[in-house]
């Protein structure tokens, strides 16, 4: 049997200490201070996310911010905007060495995010892999291996997770001193609307249009569930549905263990001179 992988939850959390700790599981990892890691996480408050690129000034809406008593920050990984709140959160730490994970960024999204293949499958629901690739029903893991808004979820990615052709899983990735880190949102319930009152537009009709783009081409977890007549789990079921999905998909047991004390630290750090500050999240 394969080493164990580290399961970790670290509960609710503040947006800028979320990314913090992601980052200081990628250097205590760099450093041979802890194995492959699986983290799940959740927010507090429910937090806007934008791109390392994006630019917040000119897209997001930070009077709206405030008024929803909503959190931000801003992420160390591409992509655009997410608002984290009803939603299974996920980050996959591992070195760029492991068996099996390709060198180029696209095939490891495609390699990373099988785990969500198969916690989908364990909810009732077929997601198909942008890109060409599908994970066919009774597949293993060895067998698989071989126009926008300021939005995430306007439209699917290579190599991410759709529904029925719609998006439900956005995820992002970076790579540094030969760690991966990839994290990813998937709705549990739909937040479209407040997702909306949080960004900028020239006016109300160009909100209400691209608002109605996401929400026809994304889906949250429930949605989906309701249009297939089946029932809707809660946050911690579908959080179960992921972490047994990971496990299948790399074919490793996942040791449930806490953060060490180390990455606590370096993750307090992180938040006061990078995450949490002004400089990091709104210069762009």
């Amino acid at each position: 049997m394969s080493n164990p992988w580290r399961f970790v939850h670290t509960g609710r959390r503040s947006g800028v200490m979320n990314m913090a700790v992601d980052e200081a599981i990628m250097i205590a990892q760099h450093e041979g201070r802890v194995p492959p890691t699986v983290r799940f996480y959740n927010w507090l408050p429910g937090t806007l996310s934008v791109g390392y690129f994006q630019k917040a000034a000119k897209e997001i809406d930070f009077d709206a911010v405030g008024r929803h008593n909503v959190g931000f920050v801003r992420r160390p990984t591409g992509g655009r905007a997410v608002l984290h709140d009803r939603e299974v959160t996920y980050s996959l730490v591992v070195p760029e060495t492991y068996p099996g994970l390709p060198k180029h960024v696209d095939e490891g999204y495609r390699v990373l995010s099988e785990g969500l293949l198969y916690g989908f499958q364990r909810l009732g629901l077929e997601a198909e892999m942008t890109g060409g690739y599908q994970l066919a029903a009774g597949e293993t893991p060895q067998a698989a291996r071989l126009s926008r808004s300021a939005a995430c979820f306007d439209s699917p990615s290579r190599y991410e997770l759709t529904v029925e052709g719609r998006k439900i899983a956005g995820s992002a990735q970076m790579r540094s001193r030969g760690i991966v880190l990839q994290h990813g949102s998937i709705p549990v319930d739909n937040q479209t609307e407040l997702l909306f009152e949080l960004l900028q537009f020239a006016d109300s009709r160009s909100r209400q249009r691209w608002q109605k783009v996401v929400e026809e081409k994304a889906v949250a977890i429930n949605d989906a569930l309701r249009l297939k007549n089946g029932r809707e789990v809660s946050l911690e079921e579908a959080e179960e549905a992921f972490r047994v999905g990971f496990a299948e998909a790399f074919g490793v047991p996942l040791a449930a263990e806490p953060l060490t004390a180390y990455e606590e630290e370096l993750a307090e750090e992180l938040v006061r001179t990078k995450y949490g500050t002004e400089e990091w999240n709104r210069s762009r």
